[in-house]
């Protein structure tokens, strides 16, 4: 779960929601940034599918026994990262270059992880699948692989920027810098073309409050309202060359 806290509220977006959004920016990059390849609709499943492990828990929802504040995909128990990650990859099974992708993902997110004695099984798992999906997905190489996760990263990093409402947005690999302002994300080098594309999602709005327990927290959402988060998206161009 996405969470947007406010001094009055909350504002809660599911994160297959999110990956949602994450697929329709990717889909309005222009080819020059995004090129057409064979493997192109394998890629977009994956951004799609990115967070799809994480339905049941959004559903659920986590609260805090101590606090009893609703916890977001940042402040959920390892347990849970792992759990999410395992059922999301099973998931895309039927599309092995998609699990591959997201198995990668999964790598990348929890890299600084892999030297945790309670994470070493589980990353050593995730690269065993991820090998594993690749072969089965034909002859192509784990080159190829993480050149094309850059496509999956960076529309996660889109996606998150916009629903979290965070200002600036590290590239973490993708080549693209990243920055909210207002309404408006900026991605930059420019993957539009000039163009700038209206985006939206919805989201669970209700009033600060702690809870005695999930079901508690899962009344209060039911009893709250939809709203819709709407901006846009647009490029701007690389700095000249110092």
């Amino acid at each position: 779960m996405i969470i947007r806290r406010s001094a009055s509220s909350q504002q809660l977006i599911t994160q297959p929601e999110h990956a949602a959004l994450a697929a329709r920016i990717m889909r309005q990059w222009d080819d020059t940034h995004f090129p057409e390849s064979s493997r192109k609709t394998s890629i977009l499943h994956a951004v799609e599918q990115h967070d799809c492990g994480w339905a049941a828990i959004d559903e659920t929802l986590i609260v805090d026994e101590t606090t009893g504040q609703l916890l977001d995909f940042l402040e959920v128990s390892d347990a849970i990262k792992r759990d999410t990650s395992s059922r999301g990859i099973e998931q895309l099974s039927s599309d092995p270059y998609a699990a591959a992708l997201v198995t990668q993902h999964r790598l990348h997110v929890y890299r600084r992880y892999a030297e945790h004695p309670e994470w070493r099984v589980f990353m050593a798992d995730l690269t065993a699948a991820r090998d594993a999906y690749l072969h089965a997905a034909g002859h192509i190489s784990l080159a190829e692989l993480v050149s094309d996760y850059a496509f999956v990263r960076a529309g996660d990093l889109a996606s998150l920027a916009f629903c979290n409402n965070w200002a600036d947005v590290d590239p973490d690999g993708c080549g693209y810098a990243m920055r909210l302002q207002g309404t408006s994300l900026i991605i930059s080098p420019d993957p539009f073309g000039g163009r700038t594309v209206e985006i939206e999602i919805d989201a669970h709005e209700f009033a600060n409050q702690s809870f005695s327990s999930a079901a508690d927290a899962r009344r209060a959402v039911a009893s709250g309202r939809v709203v819709t988060l709407r901006g846009f998206v647009t490029g701007a161009p690389s700095p000249p060359a110092a």
